[in-house]
């Protein structure tokens, strides 16, 4: 059953109707919703708009068949990003389960690398890939990295941090202990197809919310088993920035004067 945590959401939802009666055909049962937000941030670069992780929780907490919601994020310590979004997590109430991120140096020195050498560009390019390219297109690649040197970079950082063998392993466990009927996946990795397969296979519900063309055509070809795929669009306005809700469907926005 749909009980609004919100005044907003309350407003809202008057003409959300049909989307909130196919959200409480997905709740009717005991549920529990997986949250891979490593996967989902970057969403934003796609849909334009973002995730709030707060306005999401409230809007998860209106339906009161829902018994957790697990929220996985690695920890940075230091990073402002990182700290933000723990302490909003954990004020907002999620099941919290986060790791450190693992911080990995790439060298970017090609001051020893021959013009036709791969032995850079196979940190970056699947070799699969680079055997496609013509030679002057590894040169011209090595001949960027040289540039990169003479401003005095040598090496580049790149972030780590993934949850897909936690959250798989958390929905099996759930699904054996039989702790829900309906386990909600937001992600879009071909990872959990194994796991979603065997949710399935015992008898219950998996609803993946994501976007449209975020969603792996591993995970994509269970939809015929019954895995059931919800667009996070049609729920924008309940879960983006504030800032970015649509005009037309804030009731509480002014409209623009002339």
């Amino acid at each position: 059953m749909f009980t609004p945590k919100t005044e907003k959401i309350k407003n809202l939802a008057t003409n959300k109707k049909e989307v909130i009666e196919q959200l409480e055909s997905i709740f009717s049962d005991k549920s529990r919703v997986y949250i891979d937000y490593a996967n989902v941030r970057p969403w934003s670069e796609k849909l334009g708009w973002h995730v709030d992780i707060k306005r999401l929780k409230q809007f998860m907490d209106s339906f009161n068949t829902i018994e957790a919601v697990n929220f996985y994020n690695g920890y940075l310590e230091g990073n402002d990003r990182s700290e933000k979004e723990k302490s909003e997590a954990e004020n907002c109430k999620y099941t919290l389960r986060t790791k450190p991120v693992k911080i990995m140096h790439f060298s970017v020195d090609a001051s020893s690398v021959l013009p036709d050498s791969t032995i850079l560009l196979d940190q970056f390019i699947r070799r699969a890939l680079l055997k496609k390219y013509e030679i002057s297109t590894v040169e011209y690649l090595n001949e960027r990295f040289k540039d990169m040197n003479k401003k005095g970079v040598f090496y580049i950082e790149d972030m780590k941090c993934n949850f897909d063998v936690e959250i798989g392993v958390d929905m099996l466990l759930d699904c054996e202990r039989d702790s829900a009927e309906t386990f909600v996946l937001w992600s879009g990795d071909s990872d959990f197809a194994d796991p979603i397969k065997k949710i399935i296979d015992a008898g219950k519900k998996v609803i993946l919310f994501a976007t449209a063309r975020k969603v792996s055509k591993e995970l994509a070809a269970l939809v015929p088993n019954g895995l059931m795929i919800f667009d996070i669009q049609k729920i924008r306005n309940f879960i983006c920035w504030k800032r970015e809700i649509e005009r037309k469907e804030d009731p509480d926005k002014e409209a623009p004067k002339h």
